[in-house]
């Protein structure tokens, strides 16, 4: 059970404060809902610049990451096609210095032109270290444009290419900001030593000056299902043949997202699962096998993977096979009630884990309030997952008609 308290500023800034007296720290964790699913089309890539921007200065401090290091604290951040989230620690005497610090850059970054075009560079840099320069680094940019045609979904959050960061101008920077980045789009959370009364008044003096604005609505419909199987095959510079099987599942809060999730679960989480087994250790056919949800607000995919021993066509269609043999046992019900319970078991366990530290529980509890959820509701909710539930789900996803395969090899 993780205690909090609620409160809610006339502008519409969402305040949790979870009192842990047990720490000498307190842990600030701000997520503001907007992300990769937000951005143009022209111009992917900016939710993840934005990120790297709001560390470049704000309106009225030049050095965010030196003052709290002199606080004695660190920061870092995280993007997302559905959020954006920045997080920061600090001694409990230093919590202020928290609430001056995000408060400043959620009223306004500085707009500085040559902080854009650092971290511009900095951006399109990583762009290349990550997918042009690493083996497989663009394989969720192609195994996405097979799956979504409309929805922005279908580029992942670091953006479709470099060309469109390298675009980016200080106004498209403004009106991003000023369209997205707000007090009533955003939930701020405390978790450490620090007490209600404390933590609310701070809120009260430091966020609830900033103005209500206008947030831009998202104009884009449902992706459209998918109604027969894609298939793509890729050559590039990896040192072995990646297999990809993707099925369309249902977004988070939606019925048959928590089975699908205890599905992967049951096929590729820990030594016991089916994947590690009879594919990894129990077959010639793979190095590795996995199998696991993107976790998406709005409706995502079952990604089923393994990468191969050998690159010929045979033991590429062997190993689709093999893949799709596991699947296939769920769908038909072919796993124990001790399995489903291990899975169970297994989620419970990682949830517990990870509320545990104060920090990683203030993510945990902002992104359940961003996301309408009970966090105390977490483990019940899939506790009370049943087996029928379990394939009742897995022959309406694993068992559709409309799903992809990405066959990537070494380039001959």
């Amino acid at each position: 059970m993780i205690d909090y308290t609620l409160h809610t500023l006339d502008n519409g800034l969402v305040v949790a404060n979870n009192y842990d007296p047990s720490t000498a720290m307190v842990a600030m964790t701000v997520v503001y809902n907007v992300g990769a699913r937000d951005e143009s089309p022209e111009l992917t890539g900016m939710a993840h610049l934005f990120e790297h921007l709001m560390f470049g200065g704000s309106i009225n401090i030049s050095d965010f990451d030196g003052a709290i290091e002199r606080a004695g604290g660190m920061n870092n951040a995280w993007t997302s096609n559905d959020f954006t989230c920045f997080y920061d620690v600090v001694p409990a005497v230093n919590v202020e210095t928290l609430f001056w610090l995000e408060s400043d850059r959620m009223l306004s970054p500085a707009f500085d032109p040559k902080t854009l075009e650092t971290q511009r560079n900095v951006v399109i840099e990583e762009f290349k270290q990550v997918c042009l320069n690493k083996p497989y680094g663009d394989m969720m940019h192609r195994l996405r444009s097979l799956l979504y045609k409309s929805h922005p979904y279908r580029w992942p959050t670091i953006g479709l290419t470099p060309e469109h960061i390298e675009r980016v101008s200080v106004e498209d920077v403004r009106s991003f900001f000023f369209s997205h980045y707000a007090p009533n789009n955003a939930v701020v959370v405390l978790s450490g030593n620090v007490t209600d009364d404390v933590a609310f008044a701070l809120a009260d003096k430091w966020f609830g000056s900033i103005p209500h604005r206008e947030i831009a609505p998202r104009t884009y419909g449902p992706e459209m299902p998918l109604t027969e199987a894609v298939f793509d095959r890729v050559g590039g510079d990896v040192p072995n043949t990646l297999i990809v099987r993707a099925f369309p599942m249902p977004g988070r809060g939606e019925q048959g997202y928590r089975e699908c999730d205890l599905i992967t679960d049951m096929l590729s989480n820990g030594r016991a699962s089916r994947f590690y087994r009879r594919l990894t250790m129990g077959s010639d056919l793979f190095l590795e096998a996995d199998c696991s949800i993107i976790g998406s607000e709005e409706p995502g995919f079952i990604m089923a993977s393994g990468r191969l021993t050998r690159d010929d066509e045979d033991s590429v269609q062997r190993a689709i096979a093999a893949i799709d043999r596991e699947l296939r046992e769920i769908v038909e019900g072919k796993f124990t009630e001790r399995d489903l319970e291990r899975a169970k078991n297994r989620s419970e366990s990682n949830f517990e884990l990870s509320v545990l530290n104060y920090l990683s529980r203030s993510q945990q509890l902002a992104l359940s309030l961003m996301q309408g959820e009970d966090i105390n509701e977490t483990v019940a909710k899939q506790r009370a997952v049943t087996r029928t539930d379990v394939v009742d789900a897995a022959r309406r996803y694993l068992a559709a008609p409309g799903n992809a395969t990405l066959v990537y090899s070494p380039r001959d």
